[in-house]
């Protein structure tokens, strides 16, 4: 539990290293949970459609998928910063800069790309962004 909500306490921290255990199961209980909300989306719409659109109003559409779309929206706005940053660490823990996170905007491939470089291993011992975030559990 402590790598998964590590990133939530270092929520506006873009600065020092973070480890790939932290980032990566930061990012697998996000997509898990970004997955469950989908579902939830996905099981109102198709009993909207089970019903038949024609049969409800657009504010009874509006109250059966609002509170869907809305949590979706919200979960989605809370953990954009901590996403971020986590990246943003990540990069440092490998001595790069955080403009690499413009490869994000690279249509296509960017995400694919900035997903294979939170995978990289990160730099043994201090780097210019701080200490290693692994300094104490690692073995030489």
């Amino acid at each position: 539990m402590h790598w998964i909500l590590l990133p939530y306490r270092r929520y506006f921290d873009f600065s020092g290293r973070s480890s790939r255990r932290e980032f990566w199961l930061f990012f697998a209980v996000q997509i898990l949970a970004l997955l469950v909300l989908a579902s939830w989306i996905c099981e109102v719409l198709t009993e909207i459609g089970r019903q038949g659109v024609t049969g409800h109003s657009v504010e009874t559409f509006a109250e059966l998928i609002g509170p869907a779309f809305t949590a979706f929206g919200i979960f989605s706005l809370v953990t954009l910063i901590p996403a971020l940053a986590v990246q943003v660490r990540r990069l440092h823990d490998q001595n790069l800069s955080a403009l690499l996170m413009l490869v994000h905007l690279v249509p296509g491939i960017g995400s694919l790309l900035m997903l294979i470089l939170m995978g990289i291993r990160g730099t043994n011992g201090s780097n210019r962004y701080g200490p290693d975030p692994l300094a104490n559990t690692r073995r030489h």
